[in-house]
């Protein structure tokens, strides 16, 4: 008898799923190789392996992952034992080209996802599905590991022929940056900051943000941290010599740019407490984020499609692992409508000022809506809610093959 010179590949069951903007590898943690089931090597070594990373060639031509840090992502749902909730959410964002997944934040995008694919892996309540067909929405409550937040999904349900409850993936709802519509997913992130923690780290709305050496005009510029959805620093555009319309290609083509964005994007992580020094940046790709903001301005979207300033508050522009996002990230998104509707921060300046509820923002793709309701509770500033739209819908079903002594 022949004896394999390698080991064989091993399958484990997988779903493949667009959430929002992003597409992710779904895993049900019960279905995963049984020391993969905890937190340590062998479960990043399995995901990196599945995904295809690290891939010094930046394709992960040899995994699931498509080269862009949208859809390096993997997540794994089980049934959750908090009370009030139904499953537990854990994002991982996989770098593509080091070995290292970056367990510090959630992915908002992916996030949509969840709702649907938990209903369908069967860790929602037999009883709550069925209950949820006179109203056509099944109300996902998640809970959102990376970060400990309850998120509270919307998912679309209808009841088919044999009179059970499917979920509703195919719709009329149209998201930019997405090629086709689908089901409309509303998204509720609950409190998203600690009422112990500071939704600004430095208390402050708006800081002066030393750059000394990052190439700027200036050595000090404005600017507002905040940590909400995901910890994020807001400048404006204009102090960075750029408009807040630009897309992918003239971000992401500029070298010096690109460096002079991580620079300050390291800076801005020692400002809010997240670094000791600027050299832990190195090891956390995924937070915070950096993005600048500028007023309502036309521009020709990465589609073609035109956005008027008429119909949007603000424009805002993100970076995510190192590169301009084609979109916007789904926990950016919730740090913007956090401090939109919080008067004072530069991104309410830049909406206009004022009181506001909700805000519509360009992104290079288009347009997108958010709402929010801050407060201040005993002199600190707390996000109470933040609302979004999203689509998502599965891709595959099925079972994901890796070498067995990948891991």
């Amino acid at each position: 008898m022949t004896q394999p010179k390698f080991a064989p590949q091993i399958s484990v069951p997988a779903t493949y799923m667009r959430g929002g903007t992003s597409k992710g590898t779904f895993f049900k943690l019960s279905d995963l190789p049984k020391r993969c089931q905890v937190a340590g090597e062998a479960r990043d070594k399995f995901l990196l392996r599945v995904i295809g990373s690290p891939d010094p060639y930046g394709k992960q031509i040899d995994g699931l992952g498509n080269g862009s840090s949208s859809t390096s992502k993997t997540v794994i749902l089980s049934k959750s034992e908090k009370d009030d909730h139904d499953v537990n959410y854990l994002f991982g964002q996989v770098n593509i080209a080091k070995p290292m997944i970056d367990w510090a934040g959630n992915c908002g995008n992916l996030t949509a996802a969840v709702g649907a694919c938990a209903i369908n892996m069967g860790l929602v309540a037999a009883q709550k599905i069925a209950d949820s067909a006179t109203s056509g929405i099944c109300e996902v409550r998640i809970w959102q590991q990376n970060i400990g937040k309850t998120i509270i999904a919307h998912v679309p349900v209808y009841q088919d022929e044999q009179g059970n409850v499917q979920v509703q993936e195919t719709g009329d709802f149209e998201l930019d940056g997405v090629t086709f519509p689908a089901a409309e997913v509303k998204i509720e992130f609950i409190d998203p900051v600690d009422s112990s923690s500071a939704m600004f780290p430095t208390n402050n709305l708006v800081d002066d943000f030393d750059v000394s050496g990052c190439g700027l005009s200036a050595d000090s510029v404005k600017a507002t941290f905040i940590s909400a959805g995901i910890p994020t620093i807001f400048l404006k555009a204009e102090d960075l010599g750029l408009t807040g319309t630009e897309l992918q290609s003239e971000v992401n083509s500029d070298s010096q740019l690109l460096a002079k964005l991580e620079t300050i994007r390291a800076l801005g992580g020692v400002a809010m407490g997240l670094f000791k020094d600027v050299t832990e940046a190195q090891s956390s790709q995924h937070i915070p984020k950096i993005a600048w903001v500028a007023p309502a301005a036309s521009y020709t979207a990465s589609s073609g499609s035109n956005v008027s300033a008429n119909d949007i508050n603000l424009v805002v522009r993100a970076m995510s692992m190192g590169q301009l996002h084609h979109a916007m990230m789904g926990t950016a998104a919730v740090a913007i409508a956090a401090a939109a509707t919080t008067q004072g921060t530069l991104v309410n300046q830049a909406a206009g000022a004022g009181e506001l509820n909700e805000v519509r923002f360009g992104h290079p793709s288009g347009t997108l809506l958010v709402g929010g309701k801050t407060e201040q509770v005993d002199g600190r500033w707390q996000a109470k809610k933040v609302s979004m739209s999203r689509s998502a819908r599965r891709i595959m079903v099925g079972e994901v093959f890796v070498a067995a002594d990948a891991f």
